[in-house]
């Protein structure tokens, strides 16, 4: 079904468009990138719906399946930025369960999803098939940082200010909506962490303003 024309959905086509241009048979992986409370979920969401309208299979998943164990994800205290950064995610499992076995199509099965993070424990082995000619969007934080960097190939990174964010996550999920508060410390070190590490935002392969998520923009940064 064609979705209705709006400026975000132009923009997701015009996305869409240049990825199929350059990978257009076999197996592609897309990341989609920010800060939490930048959309990454919605945008990922958004561009899944525009791949399904040329018919081409498409596939769902996100790093926040993937969390690691609380015990450990706390390990180093639960304000720790160093923590968020460097214990969130189960990265090996990720790449065991999902992008491995996707990467070799045919019959090969692969699990959109690990763990459970409100039950804090892992998820039961369910394992989904594909078409050799198929699309993977995760989203989430951290795509970029340099254990994941040779699996993308395409990614996107969501530039939206802290203050729009976390009035966002204020909204939907109760946080503090000034990035500053010392509640909010252990995520906004996190990704000061992941930024000087890793330079997302120069990574990816396009960069997306979603201050409004109503009209995202591209933005064309300059090579000079």
């Amino acid at each position: 079904m064609r979705l209705v024309t709006t400026p975000r959905v132009e923009l997701l086509r015009e996305v869409r468009s240049e990825i199929t241009h350059n990978y257009g048979v076999g197996r592609t992986i897309v990341a989609v990138d920010g800060i939490s409370g930048s959309g990454t979920a919605a945008f990922a969401d958004g561009l899944a719906e525009v791949f399904a309208e040329d018919d081409r299979a498409v596939f769902r998943a996100s790093i926040d399946d993937f969390h690691r164990p609380r015990e450990e994800r706390y390990a180093r205290g639960r304000n720790s930025p160093e923590g968020y950064y460097s214990d969130s995610f189960d990265y090996s499992l990720f790449r065991r369960a999902l992008i491995e076995p996707f990467r070799m199509a045919g019959s090969t099965g692969f699990q959109l999803v690990g763990f459970d993070e409100k039950r804090d424990t892992g998820e039961e082995l369910r394992w989904v098939t594909g078409p050799k000619d198929a699309t993977l969007i995760v989203d989430g934080v951290f795509l970029h940082r340099p254990e994941l960097r040779g699996l993308w190939h395409y990614s996107l990174w969501l530039d939206v200010t802290a203050a729009e964010a976390y009035s966002r996550l204020s909204s939907s999920l109760g946080v503090d909506a000034d990035p500053f508060a010392p509640s909010n410390a252990r995520y906004v070190g996190g990704q000061e962490l992941y930024q000087r590490e890793s330079g997302p935002r120069t990574r990816a392969s396009a960069v997306i303003t979603n201050e409004d998520e109503a009209h995202p923009l591209r933005v064309f940064l300059d090579s000079c």
